[in-house]
């Protein structure tokens, strides 16, 4: 997948943003699309001995092994068993594959970049993982920022454990 810089409308409009929305619980959240390199059904994990909690374990996908992380666990909300909705978003995080399963993904979403405010402290979840905010008509995007899911010490045991 290549990067492209945000697209603007009619060559001269503002920037946007293309976002792959998803849901945690009642709170919607959104990477952005440059990231996500596919969306998966869920699928068997294998677990990690003495990994952290919210690395669920990893998978096989197509010959390479992804470590896979539960942002449910990650942010503290209380846990769910995975069903037919729940998805596992692969994503590029520090040049180094992972998936992290959410609820559902909702959609493949566009927003002028203005539409998204700077991060304040949001539900629980420390805002140093949070890009913005977004206000679309009557909904809030919660646009999280891949590479701060995880903090430094917990991306050097991912490459210990897988």
């Amino acid at each position: 997948m290549t990067k492209e810089p945000p697209e603007e409308a009619a060559g001269e409009g503002p920037s946007l943003l293309q976002l792959v929305t998803f849901r945690l619980g009642e709170e919607e959240y959104a990477f952005d699309i440059l990231c996500v390199r596919e969306i998966n059904r869920m699928m068997e994990i294998t677990r990690v001995p003495r990994a952290p909690a919210f690395i669920e374990g990893v998978v096989n996908l197509r010959g390479n092994v992804i470590p896979i992380i539960d942002l449910r666990k990650r942010f503290g909300l209380p846990e769910q068993a995975p069903d037919k909705a729940t998805r596992i978003i692969v994503t590029e995080v520090d040049r180094r594959v992972v998936g992290f399963i959410v609820d559902t993904v909702v959609e493949v979403l566009r927003i002028p970049a203005e539409k998204v405010e700077p991060p304040a402290d949001i539900a629980g979840i420390d805002a140093e993982y949070i890009r913005g905010v977004g206000k679309i008509e009557d909904r809030l995007l919660i646009l999280l920022d891949v590479d701060r899911v995880l903090t430094r010490q917990e991306k050097q045991i991912l490459e210990e454990k897988t």
